[in-house]
């Protein structure tokens, strides 16, 4: 590896951009004091782009009391108010667009048509989504349920909210943990993935430069065992949001129940992709090639498990190895590249083990390897179908999270499905059918948090998206989502001024 500093400035000047550091606490740069530092790496070929100091826990403590302290202003603005702000945060990304862009792309290593036409304007959607919902937290009609008394529901803001995001979709996650939270009222310290920090801290220069108050969005770049446990222990954070593995889920959970915090957590994924017999074979096995390859795989909801209705077995297995086969592998910024690499090469030589030691019990179709040449600098590899695994294989039953699909036939529609629950996961799935009835059944004895019906991946700002199972709970997106980031208040009023109540009697006195 070697400093490129001077490699990439066509790409995003990353040390140019964030000299001051990569931490943003009260509305600036910052640097971290762990007194340690960690390398930004492109994945494309493994050279360094930005060299930063992580953020240590007084760091975090910082960023607490920065948020802490905006809080009691920012939750007393109006609805309208947030909303405008949000507005204008909108505007500031959409003009912004590119450099964020750029910056997804250097980081991850994903297509930068991937992050001008998904990531990108999906960031800025959910953010103008969330300039329209906060002016619209809804709760119970006022009534006068009891009879002598009126009752209403109030919606308040929770307090600092500090959620921890993976290195998947750093800008879509922390517009997913940030954008209901401060939609809501409440402050946010955001801790990214260390390998991915650069446009979670351009999402909050842009926050702080569409008006919205230092203190308001906080970052802190640090390691999730120190800067992350911290800040989910941490005292004055009120509630947690977490996105990334079920096994460190579990962990985040684990701090947070030794405060009663109030924790979202959006984990793991081994999504499933029904083919009915009866289905459309030519959109289902390219709806299987792009349900498995965004990202890279790197993507909780991908396809990744495609059971087959067996008379169309064979023919979904030759039709999807040969679209898998025209995919083009490439430098993320170049035209005409379709695959990134992998985020690191220990991510890479993760998912090659689990297809190497997939050959002992099942069929590597195509891929199944890294390129030669140029890109094997990269962490890069090839589209891998697999077929005839079993059910309770490794590769059928573990998230890979790579671009690696396994295809399983299944003879009954209730073995399709029950194969398709066949999981501890339940984010997502998808059911390939042109008969209603038979989708709709998909849709309803499926247990995961979104279905698609003939076609697989795309999301919606205003729908949710959460898990069943050991995939989480709470929802990002929409207006579900506030049911996450408020307290819910009953307020009730006496109607009648009678000093002595008729329900007294149950205490002292007779009627």
């Amino acid at each position: 590896m070697h400093n490129p500093g001077n490699a990439t400035p066509d790409r995003f000047p990353a040390e140019e951009r964030f000299a001051e550091g990569a931490q943003y606490i009260a509305g600036r740069l910052t640097r971290g004091t762990s007194g340690r530092t960690h390398a930004v790496v492109d994945p494309a070929s493994g050279e360094e782009v930005l060299r930063y100091e992580l953020a240590g826990t007084a760091d975090v403590d910082r960023a607490v009391a920065a948020a802490r302290a905006a809080f009691p202003g920012w939750a007393a603005t109006t609805p309208g108010e947030r909303s405008d702000a949000l507005h204008r945060f909108a505007a500031v990304l959409a003009d912004r667009a590119e450099d964020f862009a750029r910056a997804e792309s250097l980081q991850c290593g994903k297509p930068l048509k991937l992050s001008r036409e998904f990531d990108v304007p999906g960031t800025i959607d959910n953010t103008a989504f969330f300039a329209g919902a906060a002016r619209l937290l809804q709760g119970q009609s006022a009534g006068e349920y009891s009879g002598d008394h009126t009752s209403y529901v109030r919606r308040e803001p929770i307090g600092v909210v500090g959620s921890v995001a993976p290195w998947n979709y750093p800008l879509q996650m922390a517009a997913w943990k940030i954008l209901p939270a401060i939609a809501a009222g409440n402050t946010v310290v955001l801790k990214p993935a260390e390998l991915t920090p650069l446009t979670s801290l351009l999402f909050a220069r842009a926050a702080t430069d569409a008006g919205i108050p230092d203190g308001v969005v906080n970052i802190v770049t640090g390691t999730g065992r120190e800067a992350g446990e911290h800040l989910v222990g941490h005292p004055d954070v009120a509630m947690t949001s977490f996105t990334g593995s079920t096994a460190v889920g579990k962990r985040v959970a684990e701090i947070a129940t030794a405060t009663v915090k109030r924790l979202h957590l959006e984990l793991g994924g081994k999504a499933p992709f029904v083919v009915f017999d009866d289905a459309d074979l030519e959109a289902a096995a390219h709806g299987a090639v792009a349900g498995a390859l965004i990202n890279t795989g790197q993507d909780c909801t991908a396809a990744t498990r495609a059971y087959v209705q067996r008379p169309l077995y064979d023919a979904f297995v030759e039709r999807t190895a040969a679209l898998m086969e025209t995919v083009r592998l490439g430098d993320p910024f170049a035209a005409g590249t379709d695959l990134g690499p992998l985020i690191s090469h220990v991510q890479r030589d993760r998912v090659a083990g689990f297809v190497d030691r997939a050959r002992a019990y099942a069929r590597v179709v195509t891929g199944g390897e890294a390129p030669e040449g140029e890109l094997a600098k990269g962490a890069y590899y090839r589209p891998t179908l697999i077929a005839d695994a079993a059910q309770d294989s490794e590769v059928v039953q573990s998230e890979i999270f790579g671009p690696v699909l396994v295809v399983l036939p299944f003879d009954t529609d209730d073995e399709g499905i029950a194969l398709a629950n066949d999981t501890p996961y339940g984010l997502a799935a998808s059911a390939w059918s042109r008969d209603v009835y038979r989708a709709n059944r998909a849709t309803r004895e499926i247990k995961a948090g979104c279905v698609w019906v003939n076609d697989h991946i795309p999301i919606i700002s205003e729908m949710p998206h959460g898990g069943y199972k050991s995939s989480g709970y709470g929802k990002d997106m929409s207006a579900y989502s506030f049911e996450e980031y408020t307290q819910i208040k009953h307020v009730m009023f006496d109607n009648t001024a009678v000093a002595a109540k008729d329900w007294h009697r149950t205490v002292f006195g007779d009627r």
